[in-house]
């Protein structure tokens, strides 16, 4: 039967109705909540609570036409939905009745369930213009709180970035733009920017930390100058710094910091790429000119796609160290590449790779040498060296460890490309909001204005969740600088190993969020002028250099399986079984159904919950890869065979292992702050991330019995409302990412 006239005690709670059953808010769990009221409401007779609490069984709803009668009653009253009022429901309620005060019953209800008017207010004719955005938070704290510890040094950098020579352009010769670029690295270098890593006596302050927020903030400049600062100050600069010895700092460090000396990282190659170990360029000592021989020795064996080629005079050769016949493994040699009139030297090739997908103002090129001789001196010999009587000596006898210790050493630049595509994320991210802020689009043909395309459901939800991830990654990355540069802690393994992973996530992430926020803008997105098609074709290799994704996932998997421990790189596939024993001995217990299916809000917002749960995917991947790989090798399936057959599950072990990483530090970092106010909305925002991060991978949560499909639904839901939530700070949050206004030049932000 469906009621056509309400007594006053039903009247009150119609808007609560109307919005539970128009959007289906509210969990099972939640309608609990609502029937408990009810049964304590003593304004309410024995018949009203009946009819109220009919209308609440999920099983047995309303019919249509019984909510389309409240809509109709509420639209009858001429009654308005006041937003700023304290409790904007309630209130609404109350006029409907001609109350004089507030059902205290009804406000349990709008106080203890969550819901705000950006939920419900396109259910009713509303007073007041919805806002953009609230004033309940300060972008000037939240960007504070991202600074950190180097606020000063990032404050001082943005004015510094305040000039036309950083101003954003289009240019598509790439000649002129590379000698744009080549100026503004001139310009960086020349102020300081360009050492700050390094010792005080070289020109820095040695604050690693500082120099990679200061890369971050050149991805708001543009790209390519990013690239190239990284390449000529963070790869030469850097290797001459953690390679080599102090005769190396005091000969080259201070011009390169500089910009005097102009120089180029030259590690991969055509033939090999992430295989840096099997690289074929030679380094062979000639005892009788005390010199070393750098020589290319097939086709495909010259150096390949090195930034700065065009520009360098000198290179950073990686390749296989050869002295009396005996091949040392992997070493970095300080190679000349042309004189003071840039003329390439004798022995020296170098072509240009030509236009490319973006970057186009890093000058990328190939690299040969033709038996190019260099003394002796220029071996970055910090790891081993060729002494005075020509023998090789290294304090690091087991060739393997060798190398990967000096490969650890160069994380620092892992971190700093994870750190800039992370900063492209967050300019198409501002970007994409400020523009949806603005545009508007569609409405019931009923209002004078066309709504607010942030407004929409689906708008939020493919923007928030990734502006939550945006922030834990930040922390993430400053945690992982700040453990990096510890100099007490020499061991950098660990530290390679999630950096391995973490690079590979964030960097995937950045490349997906800004297609998302492309696709968000819609045309303008496309237009060169609004930014974002350039951040696509920058970002995108990202997930290339500095490591392939897939390879890194698998060598951070690999870490896991033997907790960190440097013998599982430099045994190869040996000695498995042994270091695989502690996780073969991690047997996790059966999942009770009642937790599965557990879907309160308090739970599902728990940041123990979202612990538990990334905690319980790690262990029980890594437990189960460490079985294949045991039984594929009882099986008497070569160790390295038995890798490759569990490929798919070493990647899904290294991505929730960074996932889990992630969410742990970020939590840490929020908890230690003392302002409670930003807490909380740290604290939600994180959750926004966690309970993403589990609604994305919800198929094999769903496959172990982890959550069963009740709560799989509900935390799905939960993502969407979180989303819906955020959007009254939305403008804050990207705001609070601190990009200056005189980088944020796209049209459509203004």
């Amino acid at each position: 039967m469906i009621a056509t006239d309400y007594s006053i005690g039903i009247l009150q709670y119609i808007p609560f109705f109307y919005v539970i059953w128009s959007d289906d808010l509210l969990s099972a769990s939640e309608i609990s909540v609502v029937q408990k009221v009810i049964q304590l409401d003593t304004s309410l007779n024995a018949d009203e609570k009946h009819q109220l609490l009919r209308w609440l069984k999920r099983d047995a709803p309303p019919f249509d036409d019984e909510i389309k009668n409240w809509k109709q009653t509420i639209a009858n009253s001429k009654v308005k939905l006041i937003e700023s009022d304290t409790y904007p429901l309630s209130s609404l309620s109350q006029r409907l009745v001609n109350g004089e005060n507030l059902n205290d019953h009804l406000k349990h209800i709008e106080v203890h369930l969550g819901i705000q008017p950006n939920h419900y207010n396109h259910l009713f004719d509303v007073e007041v213009v919805h806002e953009k955005t609230s004033d309940e938070y300060e972008a000037n704290i939240l960007d504070e709180i991202l600074k950190g510890e180097h606020a000063n040094v990032v404050d001082d950098f943005r004015c510094f970035l305040d000039k036309p020579d950083f101003s954003w352009q289009v240019l598509r010769h790439k000649e002129d733009f590379r000698n744009r670029v080549l100026h503004q690295v001139q310009l960086l270098g020349e102020a300081g920017y360009g050492a700050l890593a390094y010792p005080a006596e070289y020109g820095g302050t040695g604050n690693m930390p500082a120099y990679a927020a200061i890369f971050e903030h050149l991805m708001f400049v543009d790209g390519s100058l990013a690239v190239k600062f990284g390449v000529q100050f963070g790869l030469f600069g850097g290797s001459i710094q953690k390679l080599g010895t102090k005769k190396h700092h005091d000969q080259y460090l201070a011009q390169a910091g500089e910009t005097k000396l102009l120089g180029c990282f030259a590690m991969t190659e055509t033939g090999h790429g992430s295989n840096v170990r099997g690289i074929k360029t030679t380094a062979t000592y000639e005892k009788s000119s005390d010199s070393i021989i750098i020589h290319t020795p097939g086709k495909n064996d010259n150096k390949e796609y090195i930034g700065n080629a065009l520009h360098s005079k000198m290179a950073t050769v990686f390749a296989q160290l050869i002295v009396n016949g005996k091949n040392e493994g992997v070493h970095a040699i300080l190679v000349p590449l042309r004189n003071e009139n840039h003329d390439t030297l004798k022995g020296i090739t170098v072509e240009d790779n030509g236009y490319k997908l973006g970057l186009n103002g890093v000058d990328n090129g190939k690299i040969w040498f033709n038996n190019v001789k260099v003394p002796r001196q220029n071996l970055l010999d910090k790891y081993g060296e060729i002494r005075d009587d020509g023998t090789y000596f290294s304090s690091i006898k087991n060739p393997n460890k060798r190398f990967f210790t000096m490969l650890g050493t160069l994380v620092g630049g892992r971190i700093c490309v994870a750190r800039g595509a992370l900063g492209g994320s967050k300019m198409a991210l501002s970007i994409a909001v400020k523009y949806a802020l603005d545009r508007r689009q569609f409405n019931d043909n009923v209002k004078v204005q066309e709504d607010l395309i942030m407004d929409y459901p689906t708008h939020q939800l493919r923007l928030t969740p990734a502006i939550a991830g945006a922030y834990v990654y930040h922390f993430t990355l400053e945690e992982m600088m700040k453990r990096y540069s510890d100099d007490s802690q020499p061991d950098k393994r660990k530290i390679e190993t999630q950096v391995a992973g973490l690079k590979s996530i964030i960097t995937w992430f950045a490349n997906e969020t800004i297609q998302e926020c492309r696709e968000a803008c819609g045309g303008k997105g496309y237009l060169l002028e609004n930014r974002i098609a350039d951040l696509k074709g920058d970002v995108d290799i990202f997930t290339t250099f500095e490591g392939d994704n897939t390879v890194l996932l698998q060598l951070a998997a690999k870490g896991i399986l033997s907790d960190f421990r440097a013998e599982f790189n430099s045994a190869g596939f040996a000695s498995v079984l042994k270091l695989l024993q502690t996780q073969l001995s991690d047997k996790l217990t059966a999942i009770n159904p009642l937790y599965s299916n557990k879907v309160d809000a308090k739970h599902l917002y728990n940041p123990k919950f979202h612990k538990h749960a990334f905690d319980y995917r790690t262990r029980r991947l890594t437990y189960s890869l460490a079985m294949r790989i045991r039984n594929y090798i009882k099986k008497g399936i070569p160790s390295y065979q038995a890798f490759l057959k569990v490929q798919t599950h070493l990647l899904a072990l290294g991505k929730a292992y960074s996932v889990e990483l992630a969410y742990n530090i970020f939590c840490d970092h929020y908890q230690q702050l003392e302002d409670l106010k930003y807490r909380a909305l740290l604290e939600k925002v994180g959750c926004l991330y966690a309970l993403d991060q589990i609604n994305q991978d919800a198929k094999w949560f769903l496959e172990q019995g982890y959550v069963g499909g009740t709560k799989s639904k509900a935390i799905r839901q939960r993502v969407e409302r979180l989303s819906t939530e955020l959007r009254p700070h939305i403008e804050v949050l990207v705001d609070g990412f601190g990009i200056p206004e005189h980088c944020l030049t796209a049209p459509i932000t203004k």
